[in-house]
Order: C-alpha cells, then sequence, then structure tokens
C-alpha cells in the first residue's frame, strides 16, 4: 500500500463509532457547534448512496460516509460501494484518508475534466470514464465523467455530470446477489458494461446525422459545410472517448490470471469487450465517411461555381457579340450619314456642287462605304 495517507478530517467519527452529534443538534433545532457535523452534512449532500454488502446482499444503508466508514467494521466479509455526484474536495479527502488513495488519484478527481485511463496504485484501482449520450432534441453529443476507485473491499464511484447515472447498475447487481457476491471487480465490471451499452445510442444518433447530411449535401443545402464540420468535432470527441477504452479492457484481461478473477467475471468483460470493439469501429468508420463527405461537398459546391462561371461567361460572351453587332451596323450607318451631311451643308464653294455626276457619285461613294465596312466587319465576325 502506497504511504500516502490524507489525515482523516477532525470530528469525523472512526470505524465501529457513528457520531450523532449533527443528529443531536438538529433534534434540538440548534446549530452545530463542531465545524465537523458542518462537514458530515455538506458530504451527505454528495452522497448520491452508500451501502454495505456482505455476500452479495445489503446489510446497511448509510446515510453520511462516517455510517459507512463505522460499518465496515474492519471486517473483510463487508464490501462498501459509496456513489458520489460533484463531491467536494474535503468529501473526497475524507475518503482518501479512510481508504488509503493515492495522491494523484485524489488529484484527478478532484480536478476532473480527465481523459479516460485505468491506473493501478498498489491493491486500489483508479478508472475515469467518459459517458456519452445523444439529445435528440439539439442533435447533438453531451459527454460525461466518472471516476472509479476500486480497492478490496470498497468501490467509490465519484460523477461530476448527470451521465451516466448508476442507479440502474446498482439495482441490476443488488437483484443479482450471487454477481454481487464476486466483489468489487463485479461492480467495476457492471460499470464499464453500463458506460459502454450507452454509447449504442449515440452511434444510432450520429448515423442518423450523418443519413440526414448526406441528402443536404446532394440536395445542394448551402449550411451543410458547417454541419458536416460540427459533426465531425462530436465524432473525434467520441473516439476520444471509447478509444482509450480499448487498451483499458486488454490491462483487465491480461490480469484475469495474476489476480484470480472469477470465471464468470470473465465472461463479463468480454462481452463488454465485443460491444466496445462494435462502437470503436462504427466510429473509425463514421470519420472516414464524414472525411468523403466532406470532400464530395467540396466537389459538388465547385462544380456548382464552375457552372455559374460558365454561365456568366456565357452570358458575357452573347452580350459582347450583341454589343459588336450594334456597332458594326453603326459604324455601317455612320458613312452615309458622314458623306450626306457633308454635302448637305449648302456652302457655295463646293467644287461638286456644279459637277453632273456629283450626286450619282455622293450616292456611289455612300454604297461603296457601307458595302467595305459591312465585307470587313462580316470577316471579323462581328456580324
Amino acid at each position: 500500500m502506497s504511504d500516502f495517507r490524507i489525515p482523516r478530517l477532525r470530528g469525523l467519527a472512526p470505524r465501529g463509532r457513528r457520531s450523532d452529534s449533527s443528529g443531536t443538534a438538529q433534534a434540538r433545532g440548534e446549530a452545530a457547534a463542531d465545524p465537523a457535523d458542518a462537514v458530515e452534512r455538506s458530504v451527505a449532500d454528495s452522497v448520491v448512496d452508500s451501502a454495505v454488502y456482505v455476500g452479495g446482499d445489503r446489510i446497511e444503508s448509510p446515510s453520511t460516509l462516517a455510517e459507512t466508514f463505522a460499518a465496515l467494521d474492519d471486517d473483510p466479509r463487508r464490501m462498501a460501494w459509496i456513489g458520489l455526484y460533484r463531491p467536494t474536495e474535503r468529501d473526497i479527502a475524507s475518503l482518501a484518508g479512510e481508504f488509503m488513495l493515492h495522491e494523484l488519484a485524489v488529484e484527478d478527481a478532484i480536478l476532473a475534466h480527465q481523459r479516460p485511463k485505468l491506473e493501478r496504485y498498489e491493491d486500489t484501482l483508479f478508472i475515469v470514464l467518459r459517458a456519452a449520450r445523444y439529445i435528440d432534441a439539439a442533435e447533438e453529443v453531451e459527454f460525461g465523467e466518472v471516476h472509479v476507485f476500486v480497492g478490496p473491499n470498497f468501490v467509490i464511484t465519484v460523477r461530476h455530470s448527470e451521465a451516466p447515472n448508476l442507479a440502474s447498475v446498482r439495482r441490476r447487481m443488488e437483484s443479482n446477489p450471487d454477481l454481487l457476491a464476486l466483489g468489487t471487480e463485479a461492480v467495476l465490471y457492471a460499470i464499464l458494461d453500463k458506460v459502454v451499452d450507452g454509447y449504442a445510442p449515440v452511434v444510432a444518433g450520429l448515423e442518423n446525422d450523418i443519413d440526414e447530411i448526406e441528402t443536404e449535401v446532394f440536395g445542394g443545402d448551402p449550411k451543410v459545410s458547417r454541419r458536416i464540420y460540427e459533426l465531425s468535432r462530436e465524432v473525434i470527441e467520441f473516439q476520444r472517448a471509447t478509444q482509450p477504452l480499448v487498451g483499458m479492457l486488454a490491462a483487465l484481461m491480461a490480469g484475469f490470471d495474476k489476480y484470480g478473477i472469477d470465471e464468470e467475471l470473465r465472461l463479463q468483460l468480454r462481452d463488454v469487450d465485443d460491444h466496445l470493439t462494435h462502437v470503436v469501429e462504427r466510429i473509425d468508420g463514421f470519420r472516414q465517411l464524414l472525411r468523403d463527405i466532406l470532400t464530395v461537398n467540396a466537389t459538388l459546391v465547385a462544380q456548382h461555381q464552375n457552372e455559374e462561371m460558365k454561365s456568366l461567361t456565357e452570358a458575357s460572351n452573347a452580350q459582347s457579340e450583341e454589343v459588336k453587332k450594334i456597332s458594326a451596323w453603326a459604324a455601317i450607318l455612320f458613312a452615309p450619314t458622314l458623306i450626306g451631311t457633308v454635302y448637305g451643308m449648302n456652302f457655295d464653294n463646293m467644287p461638286e456642287l456644279g459637277w453632273p455626276f456629283g450626286y450619282p457619285f455622293a450616292l456611289l461613294l455612300m454604297a461603296a462605304t457601307s458595302v467595305v465596312l459591312y465585307v470587313v466587319f462580316k470577316r471579323r465576325g462581328w456580324l
């Protein structure tokens, strides 16, 4: 056992003796004089459920941690299962002092926001699990966190979020005393099973989201790129929660023979491992599928942009052709107009005015100029 030990908070009742000062003070309607009473009430507020078992049967349901410590009574046949929800630092310190929890594990349990991991400190296991649940209304994944301390005669669960709700795990184990009688490892495997089974609805929800995204991609929804990105982030976060469990379960199964794990528990853990492997494989497939969808979406967007550019270019070209035609005809009509305007100014000193062929020559010049311009513009493709 590690030589680290957090001193028990002053005023907490030692094993074999229960402190009733808090209850007495409340019965008198007075404030508790001892600060330890306030600590005891604080701890009680964070205790979701606490029980002591013998042979798989619940024999006591203490309302405080001090009562739980006393109920163990140094009896190796007894096992305590303590469930805490968002405990304070002093709550965890009292547990650490009683069960000699390692300081590093205690620090992680206090700070929370840890990655999934499995660590052994002498004869105590410390496990961090990331639970997940799919929120249908928001179409998003919500992640939770639970820390589990497993010792020879105790299991402590510390939850920092609503999920996972371990009440169903306790009910399941208490309805099967033979399984619960196998000890703290049975409780640990049941918690692992609960967390891994909770991944299945998340996988189904993500799969449905991906199906919807595929429809939106080929439907040309302009907002789909953002949704693909957000869903990819959720899948990555989900993968970070599940992938480390593969190594954790492998480490637990590697210790089957060394720690003499019961055959029933081995079957239980292998079943959990099978479910986890299926989830991990599906998540890997989701990541690849989302990458492919993102690539397809980028291709479709590029094609759409190219088509729009092509349409704009064609419209511009058509407009340019019209401008060319208008300009060509304007030039053709401008030449006769210019000649007619010159000869229509009625000046006296214009030699062509007295020339008999002046009028026919002016008409011929107008016609010749127009024909030449028409031929030139026609060859250049303007007409």
